[in-house]
């Protein structure tokens, strides 16, 4: 027997009747189960954090401020989307301040002015022990600097959503869901991205 229309919603709105519960609980004000659902989400907003901002640091923040923001805004959340989109748009707006700072200060960073005159931070890499294949390493560094140097060309969002696509393996709709827009303007952001990187990556990709 096939289930009606209303049926599929039903089912679809009972797909976590677990964690629908422990969200009222936190919207009750209950700190046990705030910290349950913590638990649930942690390892995989951490991930998250830290694969888009490639610092362990920065990650750490991030987790620390969208848990905080989870806390202070859980009453705001009306079961219209599922708890992990809503979690994953806090954590990448987080994320995209942090983007937008980096940009501002991308040049400052990338070159340090001393009494000797500008020294590049990257020579202190360099400077690390030499491997028994300085070729390769010196390949590898190559690639990395270029990798990070087209990943600067974008805007914080065509970043955002080009991390998302291409190191989260998420679909274009989730993308646009996560970050409150629609699947073709995430699908367009990512196609200038895309367009961008191979720009600056040439012959790597």
């Amino acid at each position: 027997m096939l289930p009606d229309a209303a049926g599929a919603v039903s089912a679809r709105a009972a797909a976590k009747p677990d964690e629908a519960a422990v969200i009222r609980a936190v919207q009750r004000g209950d700190q046990d189960a705030f910290e349950q659902l913590v638990r649930a989400y942690d390892h995989s907003v951490l991930r998250l954090a830290m694969n888009l901002l490639r610092s362990p640091e920065d990650a750490r923040d991030v987790y620390q401020e969208a848990f905080l923001r989870v806390y202070r805004n859980i009453h705001t959340f009306r079961f219209d989307c599922s708890f992990h989109t809503w979690l994953y748009r806090i954590v990448t707006n987080i994320c995209l301040d942090h983007l937008r700072k980096r940009k501002v200060r991308r040049e400052e960073a990338a070159v340090v002015d001393t009494a000797d005159g500008p020294v590049d931070r990257m020579d202190s890499f360099e400077e690390e022990a030499a491997l028994a294949d300085p070729e390769r390493r010196l390949w590898n560094s190559q690639v990395s600097i270029r990798i990070q140097t087209a990943l600067g060309e974008l805007t914080p969002r065509e970043r955002m959503v080009f991390e998302l696509r291409h190191y989260q393996g998420m679909r274009l709709r989730a993308i646009g869901d996560v970050l409150g827009t629609s699947e073709e303007a995430a699908k367009n952001c990512l196609f200038r991205a895309t367009q961008k990187m191979r720009a600056v990556l040439g012959d790597l990709i």
